[in-house]
């Protein structure tokens, strides 16, 4: 009975390190050059994608402008753990790509975490087609920043 609370002890340990090492370590994506160092990093997320579908989603944002490819780039916004701009790419009424051309981290894991949750974001936006977005659990004030930011965007190409 004595060993209970050393493995216990042992256990928790052992759930702590795993739950640490989970993020210690960038997921693989096209946001890939924003895992090198330093604090303060600027990355061109372009990865131009079409939406297939009949319909558009509803809340889905009419922009004017025919057929020609329009990109705006949003405010850049300040964040608990640094700063982000988004550009916005629509052509023929629908977004085509969302990108991050400005993000600027406090630190590494801030850097790793926006790494992280603006692909997440990104496939949200395209989903949706607007600003409307849930965000990431764990990742609100970069959720929020990059909410803001892209209808700073989407406001931009709707005035054009």
């Amino acid at each position: 009975m004595k060993r209970a609370p050393l493995f216990v002890f042992a256990g928790t340990i052992a759930g702590l390190a795993g739950m640490l090492g989970f993020h210690s370590h960038p997921p693989s994506s096209s946001l890939g050059a924003l895992a090198g160092g330093g604090s303060s990093q600027s990355a061109t997320h372009s990865q131009a994608t079409s939406n297939s579908g009949s319909g558009s989603p509803s809340g889905a944002v009419h922009f004017p402008g025919g057929s020609a490819m329009r990109s705006a780039t949003g405010a850049t916004e300040q964040y608990g753990y640094g700063q982000l701009a988004v550009r916005v790419t629509v052509r023929s009424g629908k977004i085509v790509n969302v990108a991050v051309p400005a993000l600027r981290t406090i630190d590494q894991y801030s850097q790793q975490l926006a790494a992280y949750v603006i692909p997440m974001l990104r496939n949200q936006v395209m989903s949706a087609q607007s600003a409307q977005i849930n965000g990431v659990s764990g990742a609100t004030y970069t959720s929020e920043a990059y909410a803001a930011s892209l209808q700073a965007a989407i406001d931009k190409l709707r005035q054009a």
